[in-house]
């Protein structure tokens, strides 16, 4: 049920992804608007404790599930499966000893055509999971959004960066700092030239190699090594150091953008981009339907995102449909506020961006209004 700190669940007394500090907290991934900080207890996936750790440290009382590992909450039997949105995201299924059974998604990359598969190994594959009540995000829910295979889009990038070192620019790749970039990272040729990071992402590379994901060496982008950056290198920051005094070191630069939105035209304009690339940890229109078709669920409750939109298409596919507020209708804001001195390093820079609340939110030609 929808409480004002979150999703509550009373037969287990949790709450899932809850927004606010509470008791108990099943956690499907750790990006902030999903992993509340403050939480007397959490349990989620090894991956996802290890970030939550990174993010607000090492002594959170934070217990590792296992994927597909069982364990019984008061009256409920909950299991974690992989998700393929970042490390450690997972879906969150709820097994009553009677009544229907539950899957909460959270936020995930499902690709039903194999050949399309995600160009990545930085978190498990989305795994479907049978049920008979599926509430499912729907950040990318309107048939605009349908992905390119990964395969040709990180060509294009690394088309792009190939194509300013020749002509001596240094190549800022904006995406956020929790998933994306690693996604990135672990995607681009390293052999075009060398990588640099925004400290925000730094420290989640880290994360991720401590849990055995192979990344290039990225060095920190500080003054001293942007010197080698300059005119040749690959910089991933996340967004809000777009525009900042931090890009000065880098000397002349090309800029892009690396998120879902990118699909949309009018929102690199708004950017003020130089490239923009439909690179996204969600799934697009049609992962969407398949996971909601493999799920088998003819129950299906529907949040972040266009929910609108997704609730009429597959109610006329005869399934019954609803949908549960989020606080995260709009952008994210990024507050950079925190310890570091850099943009973007701030308690929601780690994040994907916010979605809109529906199409009464976007612009003419479709794009959001707020997220990027």
């Amino acid at each position: 049920m929808p409480t004002d700190p979150g999703l509550f669940c009373p037969g287990g007394g949790f709450y899932v992804d809850p927004w606010k500090p509470v008791e108990k907290a099943v956690v499907t991934h750790a990006h902030a608007d999903h992993a509340a900080p403050g939480c007397a207890a959490y349990l989620a996936s090894p991956g996802t404790a290890a970030l939550l750790r990174a993010k607000f440290g090492a002594g959170t009382p934070v217990t590792a599930l296992g994927l597909a590992e069982r364990v019984r909450l008061g009256d409920l039997w909950i299991s974690l499966h992989p998700a393929g949105h970042i490390l450690g995201s997972a879906s969150v299924r709820l097994e009553p000893a009677r009544g229907p059974v539950w899957v909460v998604t959270g936020d995930y990359r499902a690709t039903p055509d194999p050949s399309a598969a995600p160009h990545c190994r930085t978190c498990e594959p989305y795994e479907p999971v049978r049920c008979d009540v599926l509430v499912t995000e729907c950040t990318f829910g309107l048939p605009i959004y349908r992905w390119r295979p990964d395969a040709e889009t990180f060509s294009a990038i690394n088309g792009w960066w190939a194509g300013n070192a020749a002509e001596g620019r240094t190549s800022l790749l904006f995406g956020w700092a929790l998933g994306k970039s690693q996604r990135l990272l672990e995607g681009v040729d390293a052999g075009i030239g060398p990588i640099g990071v925004h400290g925000a992402v730094e420290r989640f590379n880290d994360a991720y190699r401590a849990q055995g994901v192979r990344l290039p060496a990225a060095p920190r982008a500080t003054a001293e090594y942007a010197v080698a950056l300059r005119g040749r290198g690959l910089v991933l920051a996340p967004p809000s150091a777009d525009r900042s005094v931090w890009m000065r070191k880098f000397g002349e630069v090309s800029t892009a953008y690396a998120t879902g939105w990118m699909q949309i035209r009018g929102t690199r304009r708004r950017r003020s981009a130089d490239r923009g690339f439909a690179l996204s940890d969600h799934s697009d229109w049609e992962g969407l339907l398949w996971a909601v078709r493999e799920s088998g669920a003819q129950r299906v409750a529907l949040t972040h995102g266009y929910t609108d939109p997704m609730a009429r298409w597959l109610g006329a596919l005869g399934l019954e449909t609803w949908t549960i507020p989020t606080r995260w209708e709009g952008e994210i804001v990024e507050t950079g506020q925190g310890t570091s001195t850099e943009p973007g390093s701030g308690p929601d820079a780690d994040g994907e961006p916010g979605t809109p609340a529906g199409p009464s939110e976007t612009s003419p030609d479709g794009a959001p209004a707020g997220g990027s």
